[in-house]
């Protein structure tokens, strides 16, 4: 529904900043529908101007209360250029023409009904004769009663918070292999599924792109590798080696995160369908080889990606968890959603047990910035679920039973 207001003026000189004001930059909107339409400066913190009025900036804010929003926008156009743009919230459209000065403006788009409580999107788009532009688009200014307490991620990193499943493993078990299954939910690109993690790496699967999935294996140097940048920072006795790989497997050396030994296999896994995974450890002296194999559904039979020995460990498969990361933010707006289990791990001895207790917990992005972040259990599986900006909070360091699977431990997996 439309809702028309009385003639405001459209430009107003920018005024002191009111106590009550809420005011969100511009940059840490994201484009939609396609994420990569419209520019988004993290260092200025502004959204460089677009003419398709296909594509708009969005912005999402949690409301804790319903009622009046009012909204301005400071944006800078070249002075004499014809500007035009319109603002959607709750099924409610203003549109401003304004003319720019090469300084920033305040436009007033009135004020707009909120329901409350409850997430809310902000959509802007170019409108106005063949030939208006947008300018850069500074920040969004709200007042009104909707806007007490209302909630946004004002910082640049607009990354879905990261989240993570630590599973509850018996204290001095010698575990040898770590078993777990992915089904993936929602699964926009640059999601990373991780699956089976421990404290020399991880292994799972990724959204590349459009048309690019892979299944990833990595472990960690060891001493200064876990802090390094660049490999050729860490001394060579602490560098991981590759002892062996999959046909087609790509393995390099990795950095950025900590340096180490990559692996992936370029391969379109399905959403919805599990992706099965096994980890392996093999202690011997001071170092471990750690092999990670994936269940190729094609093939149908276990496929290894790679062998890593990692110096200066001799230890078993420690630190057991499972996470899920949006690792590019132009997609941070996106849902990720995916199912984890049944979790079996072996004992050197030979014998299974079923991983039935996990606990949650986030990174930085998701204490404050970032609260659509939970877990559950569902299906008799722990799932993650984050981004979206949907309704859902887990309390860091919160604790999930589900129940056991009743079946018996996987059966024909490698040695």
């Amino acid at each position: 529904m439309l809702f028309r207001l009385p003639m405001i003026p459209a430009l107003l000189l920018l005024p002191c900043v009111a106590a009550a004001e809420l005011r969100v930059p511009g940059g840490t909107a994201y484009s939609h529908p396609d994420p990569e339409a419209i520019e988004m400066s993290e260092r200025e913190q502004v959204v460089r101007g677009w003419s398709d009025p296909g594509q708009r900036a969005v912005w999402f804010g949690q409301f804790a209360l319903g009622g009046e929003l009012k909204i301005q926008l400071s944006v800078k156009l070249k002075a004499g250029a014809a500007g035009g743009l319109r603002l959607e919230v709750a099924g409610q459209s203003r549109e401003r023409k304004f003319t720019g000065t090469g300084d920033v403006q305040r436009l007033d788009f009135g004020n707009f009904a909120v329901a409350g409580p409850g997430y809310e999107r902000i959509l802007l788009a170019p409108a106005g004769p063949q030939g208006s532009e947008t300018g850069d688009i500074v920040e969004l200014v709200l007042d009104g009663a909707a806007a007490g307490g209302a909630h946004f991620n004002r910082k640049p990193r607009r990354n879905a918070a990261s989240v993570h499943l630590a599973y509850q493993v018996p204290k001095d078990l010698e575990v040898v292999g770590f078993y777990n299954e992915v089904t993936a939910v929602d699964d926009p690109v640059t999601t990373f599924y991780m699956a089976c993690g421990f404290a020399r790496g991880y292994f799972g699967m990724q959204v590349n792109s459009e048309t690019e999935r892979r299944i990833i294996f990595s472990v960690w140097d060891a001493a200064e590798g876990a802090g390094a940048d660049s490999r050729k920072d860490v001394r060579p006795e602490n560098h991981v080696q590759l002892l062996a790989k999959g046909e087609g497997v790509e393995a390099s050396a990795f950095g950025g995160e900590g340096t180490g030994g990559h692996s992936h296999f370029v391969y379109p896994w399905k959403t919805g369908e599990a992706q099965k995974f096994w980890l392996t450890c093999r202690p011997e002296g001071g170092h471990t080889d750690y092999t990670g194999w994936w269940y190729h559904p094609g093939q149908q039979q276990w496929f290894r990606l790679a062998t890593f020995r990692a110096p200066k460990d001799g230890k078993w498969l420690r630190g057991l968890h499972s996470f899920s990361e949006n690792f590019w933010g132009t997609t941070g707006h996106l849902r990720r959603k995916a199912l984890f289990g049944p979790q079996w791990i072996r004992s050197a001895s030979g014998a299974w047990s079923e991983l039935t207790s996990a606990t949650f917990s986030h990174d930085a992005t998701g204490r404050e910035d970032r609260r659509d972040r939970f877990m559950g259990v569902e299906r008799g599986k722990f799932f993650l679920s984050h981004g979206g900006f949907a309704d859902g909070f887990t309390r860091f360091g919160e604790s999930f039973e589900r129940a056991a699977s009743g079946q018996s431990p996987p059966t024909g997996l490698p040695e």
